[in-house]
């Protein structure tokens, strides 16, 4: 006697549910982060951003909202590719050791990721064209990184982290690093034969942490000159 076969569904776990939601919120994310790198945040469709993630043009207001709320969450995790939040948090490493390590953390979060050059494309569009999500990413992401830097490079000048020369100090180092990701398309022209390798980045990010840690030390160390430019004014 042969036995019926029972090819009814099986009810979905919760867990399997939770898994497919969470896999098309990955996939409109990656989706998105395209897209707005490409044509900017006002051009940008949501529209495109589903077509390219394979999901159904209501999945955005699903998962996110609307399309603002998307982008945040977009700018968010390019934050977050610095990969420095532990060090930030680390309050029993020495100073100068955090300022090498963190250096050499955002560069390699930048140039190690799977699109490297889409941060300064982002980056590009908000520039020309900002958004409010930018106020909302800089208050919950970069300025508590901000801050920390400021302790921390202060802490090798012996200032306090609102000293103008505490900042200066760290815009300085900042801007060194920058140069090296929102310059690509120049220094491509300039030195052709740069290529970002890890062995590269981390070459690149110790010579900017040598480079920067000389003048810190020399300014706390209180050789001739460094009196006159401890005199900057404090800003809140």
């Amino acid at each position: 006697m042969r036995t019926r076969t029972n090819h009814r569904k099986l009810p979905r776990t919760a867990a399997a549910d939770r898994a497919s939601r969470d896999r098309t919120r990955e996939k409109l994310l990656a989706a998105a982060g395209q897209v707005f790198a490409e044509r900017g945040f006002y051009a940008a469709t949501v529209r495109e951003i589903c077509l390219r993630a394979g999901a159904n043009v209501a999945a955005v207001n699903y998962h996110f909202g609307d399309k603002l709320n998307l982008y945040t969450e977009v700018l968010r995790r390019f934050a977050r590719t610095l990969d420095v939040e532990p060090l930030i948090a680390d309050r029993g490493a020495p100073p100068e050791d955090l300022l090498r390590r963190i250096i050499r953390m955002r560069l390699r979060g930048v140039f190690g990721s799977e699109h490297p050059d889409m941060g300064f494309r982002l980056m590009l569009h908000e520039w020309t064209q900002p958004t409010p999500a930018m106020n909302r990413v800089v208050a919950e992401t970069l300025r508590p990184l901000y801050d920390r830097f400021r302790e921390i490079v202060g802490a090798i000048l012996g200032l306090p982290r609102d000293h103008e020369t505490t900042r200066l100090c760290v815009h300085s180092i900042m801007g060194q690093a920058i140069h090296y990701v929102h310059g690509r398309p120049i220094l491509a022209r300039l030195w052709p034969e740069l290529k970002m390798t890890p062995d590269q980045v981390d070459r690149i990010a110790d010579h900017i942490a040598d480079f920067s840690l000389a003048y810190l030390r020399t300014f706390a160390s209180g050789r001739p000159g460094a009196a006159s430019a401890a005199k900057g004014r404090t800003r809140p």
